[in-house]
């Protein structure tokens, strides 16, 4: 029986989730995605789960798609007619970014090596990157003559303003985490053997907070980003309505009058 493709374990209300092609520098396949994909799902359905992270085995996080497969290399064989990338995309990486973006928790990319091409972009939908000092970024596409995919055009400029977007995209060259964290790409970069330990502290310090609340952050600066600032306005106020009738806000305000730690139990 060949190794699975995905790793999970747990740690209290923490979900780690592991891309488990090493020798390929987690490449994707079609039935890495649907190991993937099955378990940020089982992550979702889980009551239990508060903060997810997503994380490579071995020395890469991602080297983005395998291009060695069947469902994107070309045919060698003489007149054959190209590959459709979009159909590979649709069937795979679509519903992956959407499931990642709209997780039920937080989630937080542990960056132990390279991510290139997909698996830079898949790193920057996480909501808090956190790399090591070797690792780096590297948008491979313009390389072998593509455009950005798995959300990359959405996610650079958002991240970084359309200039470092631009130099990143067209260039293609390797950007150290430092430099990733010193523009504003990723959340931190820390040294090599202080990763693990940094990213899981990250993740149970989300976990403990209201789960509600940090979604509801991500999909307000995901919606202001694209509305005016009145809209904005409105949308916060309907949010906080919302929030407003949840446990963990009358939790909260009765842990901050009587000065303690609150015990936020909402997801």
């Amino acid at each position: 029986m060949s190794d699975p493709l995905v790793l999970v374990s747990n740690d209290a209300a923490v979900r780690t989730i592991a891309l488990n092609r090493p020798a390929q520098l987690n490449s994707f396949t079609g039935e890495l995605h649907q190991q993937l994909l099955a378990a940020l799902h089982a992550a979702a359905d889980d009551a239990s789960v508060r903060c997810v992270v997503l994380t490579g085995a071995g020395r890469a996080f991602c080297a983005g798609q395998d291009l060695a497969d069947p469902e994107v290399a070309p045919d060698p064989a003489p007149g054959a007619a190209p590959k459709d990338l979009s159909v590979a995309i649709e069937r795979h990486y679509v519903p992956l970014l959407l499931r990642l973006r709209s997780m039920p928790v937080p989630v937080v990319a542990m960056v132990n090596g390279v991510a290139a091409g997909a698996g830079a972009s898949i790193a920057l939908a996480c909501d808090l990157v956190v790399a090591a000092r070797s690792a780096s970024f590297i948008q491979a596409f313009s390389k072998i003559g593509l455009v950005p995919d798995s959300g990359g055009t959405w996610l650079l400029p958002r991240l970084v303003g359309r200039a470092q977007a631009l130099g990143l995209a067209l260039l293609g060259d390797k950007l150290p985490a430092e430099e990733a964290a010193r523009i504003g790409l990723i959340w931190r970069s820390v040294p090599d053997d202080e990763l693990a330990a940094s990213a899981q502290a990250l993740a149970a310090r989300l976990a403990g907070m209201p789960t509600q609340a940090l979604v509801a952050i991500r999909g307000a600066l995901d919606a202001g980003a694209q509305s005016d600032f009145e809209g904005a306005l409105k949308h916060e106020a309907a949010l906080q309505r919302t929030l407003g009738f949840a446990h963990d806000y009358q939790e909260g305000v009765q842990a901050f009058a009587q000065k303690r730690a609150p015990r936020f139990t909402d997801r």
